[in-house]
């Protein structure tokens, strides 16, 4: 498939649904292999898995710190009480302070009466920069628990389209995280189109209805697929009757197909199966890549 954006251009697809598991990396991992000139991002750092489908060899590994933890200094503490009585998460007790409560805002630190309060960079995760069959890949890992992760889709977009400035790359297929949180408004930024992957149940129509709030929101252009869109035919049609009341481009419909669950076992996009699932998703990248070839 060799339509693409203009010349000179590099845009942003963002593949991103309103519920995880609908099957948004199978889709994208799909596009990557369809795809010609692009550089590829996996900006679901709370939960990556585009390189277990694509088998990466990773070339670079960077920290992310995020936003530096406070500390106490115990000698300097006057046991005055005003960081416990300013922190509005309820984070520190007696001078010391629960790093799982602790969102790092910094207000006790600007807070303490006589600089007893300091931060500290603390590593909270990695992101990696890899080459894979299809281009380049971008990914990232967060570390159990820590938070911030608006902040490290925004690293990994960043290098995605450094690289792509760099490889003289014309796409950068994005692969978002689920939901309308800060994850999701961050991958936003800067996206020249999104795909929603929906699928075809109550909680599925309901989480679509909300993301696309937020998209039209940030106004950027958007479209919408149904995956496994043949087990709950019905539920998909009220789908496809919303996104037409709504005005949002329907453009396909991806059939259940097991032949997608082998290939994916067998860590490689859908689309090197030669079943209805494949075509149905080769479909949908025509009619996206023609898109971005207009913008």
């Amino acid at each position: 498939m060799d339509a693409g954006p203009k010349a000179g251009k590099v845009k942003e697809l963002l593949v991103i649904s309103g519920k995880g598991g609908t099957g948004k990396t199978t889709v994208l991992g799909s596009f990557a292999a369809l795809a010609e000139n692009a550089v590829l991002a996996d900006c679901d750092v709370d939960a990556a898995n585009l390189h277990l489908l694509l088998q990466p060899y990773v070339e670079q590994t960077d920290n992310f710190y995020g936003l530096p933890k406070p500390h106490v200094e115990v000698d300097d503490c006057i046991s005055c009480g005003v960081c416990t009585s300013v922190c509005r998460y309820n984070a520190i007790r007696n001078g010391i302070i629960d790093p799982f409560r602790c969102e790092s805002c910094g207000v006790c630190v600007r807070s303490c009466r006589v600089g007893a309060i300091g931060s500290q960079k603390v590593v909270r995760g990695h992101w990696y920069t890899a080459s894979t069959q299809y281009g380049p890949l971008v990914y990232a890992r967060l570390h159990p628990g820590e938070e911030n992760s608006g902040l490290l889709v925004a690293e990994v977009k960043k290098r995605a389209r450094e690289l792509a400035k760099q490889t003289n790359r014309s796409i950068i297929l994005t692969d978002g995280p689920p939901g309308i949180g800060c994850p999701a408004i961050s991958a936003l930024s800067g996206a020249d189109l999104v795909l929603l992957v929906a699928e075809p149940t109550i909680s599925g129509c309901h989480d679509l209805q909300r993301v696309i709030d937020l998209i039209r929101s940030m106004r950027v252009p958007m479209m919408v697929c149904i995956n496994k869109a043949d087990l709950h035919s019905e539920m998909a049609t009220t789908i496809n009757r919303y996104c037409d009341e709504e005005r949002i481009p329907m453009i396909g419909r991806v059939p259940f197909d097991a032949g997608v669950y082998t290939a994916l076992t067998n860590r490689q996009p859908a689309v090197c199966t030669f079943g209805p699932a494949a075509a149905a998703i080769r479909d949908i990248w025509k009619t996206v890549a023609e898109k971005l070839a207009t913008m």
